[in-house]
């Protein structure tokens, strides 16, 4: 029996998060690869934190970072989805497009094709009309993926919430329109 989706790409279904999530994305969370372009790997009990804030983040929005799952296994591979961003910025506040996924996930076109159904999604279901995304000037993996999906580079910024992580501080940011 096929699990109950919010929507579906081709391959990746997306999903609320529960509580049992938690082991197998600590364990994404704890990758220093995985979190390469971030201050920090997260611990266990911080993952279980993030869940809540993206749980409060659907209640409250109907939309989060999507835990994301193979349809045709089941196994959770990450996130990808929305955001609202409301950091001191001039291209805030808005609605962030991000992903985070297992190393066993990389290379597959996961991130590429889940972003592109959660642009649709933002777009053709939240009537959104601008999506950006961010990532740190040296996360050349994310920056592809945004081009790979339509989003034009908007500019570079220091992201207020890194200040204390200068090595992180300098990021770029991405946007996309609904009539693109």
């Amino acid at each position: 029996m096929r699990k109950k989706y919010i929507f579906e790409s081709e391959r990746l279904g997306f999903r609320n998060w529960t509580k049992n999530d938690l082991t197998e994305f600590a364990k994404i969370n704890a990758d220093l690869e995985v979190m390469e372009h971030f201050p920090k790997p997260l611990t266990e009990k911080e993952t279980a934190e993030f869940i809540d804030r993206l749980q409060n983040n659907y209640a409250k929005n109907g939309y989060n970072y999507f835990a994301t799952e193979i349809l045709q296994s089941g196994e959770l591979i990450g996130f990808i989805g929305l955001a609202f961003q409301d950091y001191k910025t001039d291209f805030t506040p808005a609605v962030d497009i991000g992903w985070r996924l297992k190393k066993s996930a990389w290379g597959k076109g996961f991130a590429t094709e889940g972003a592109k159904k959660c642009l649709d999604f933002g777009f053709n279901r939240l009537d959104l009309d601008k999506i950006i995304s961010t990532c740190t000037e040296k996360n050349s993996k994310s920056e592809n993926i945004m081009k790979k999906i339509g989003m034009e580079k908007i500019g570079e910024f220091n992201h207020p919430k890194l200040k204390e992580y200068p090595e992180y501080e300098k990021c770029i940011c991405y946007a996309i329109n609904e009539n693109v």
